[in-house]
């Protein structure tokens, strides 16, 4: 075994939310009568802890307000995130890890709160050994997800690999001095994903399957 240790992104690699995302992104802008994020602009921040995404996304507003206009996300974003659905294959694939004796961990820019909501929506909690979110550690791409999760299971940066579907996620791998895979199905473009050195990129959850069974 190869990689002991798989580290998945959720949103935009597990789940189909980024449209989702950047939709209540713009919405909160709207309900603040604030400049309205393009999609490109508003996609490049997912991955991203809440706050620091909408510093991003909304540069100009005053401190105090990011609190508010985050409040207005939650509120868009939670009123429709039941609806969403995992990319085709993503529970056929972690089946498959888990039974070969991978250890299965989400490192994510969501919430707590958030994150357990999406586990119990999708059902996918029981694949899951443990879990880092933005609002208990750094937000990427600082390395402390992926430095806590290997050392809650003794695990070396040479026997782990980070999964995502943004540049965040891979410089957070690279901070962390660990490997990682883009996924191009998400948030950010392909030609984007390689500028940051992952293994490879895949383009579906088939491939993402394929090469885990053949190379993790």
């Amino acid at each position: 075994m190869k990689y002991e240790l798989i580290v998945f992104d959720w949103d935009g690699t597990l789940l189909d939310s980024a449209s989702a995302i950047v939709q209540a992104i713009q919405a909160a802008c709207r309900d603040l009568e604030l400049p309205v994020p393009d999609d490109a602009r508003a996609r490049h921040v997912i991955g991203l802890g809440l706050i620091d995404a909408m510093r991003h996304a909304v540069p100009d507003l005053a401190a105090e307000r990011y609190p508010i206009i985050a409040e207005r996300y939650r509120f868009h974003y939670l009123s429709g995130d039941h609806q969403l659905t995992l990319f085709a294959g993503v529970r056929e694939m972690l089946s498959r890890l888990q039974a070969a004796k991978h250890i299965l961990t989400i490192a994510t820019g969501k919430s707590r709160h958030g994150l357990e909501r999406a586990l119990d929506h999708s059902g996918l909690r029981p694949f899951f050994q443990a879990t880092r979110c933005a609002d208990e550690c750094h937000s990427k791409p600082h390395p402390q997800m992926l430095e806590e999760l290997m050392t809650e299971f003794g695990t070396p940066a040479g026997t782990t690999v980070m999964i995502g579907d943004t540049s965040h996620d891979l410089l957070m791998a690279r901070n962390a001095g660990v490997a990682s895979l883009g996924v191009t199905y998400g948030a950010h473009r392909h030609n984007h994903l390689l500028e940051h050195s992952p293994l490879t990129c895949l383009h579906n959850v088939q491939e993402l399957d394929q090469w885990l069974q053949r190379f993790a």
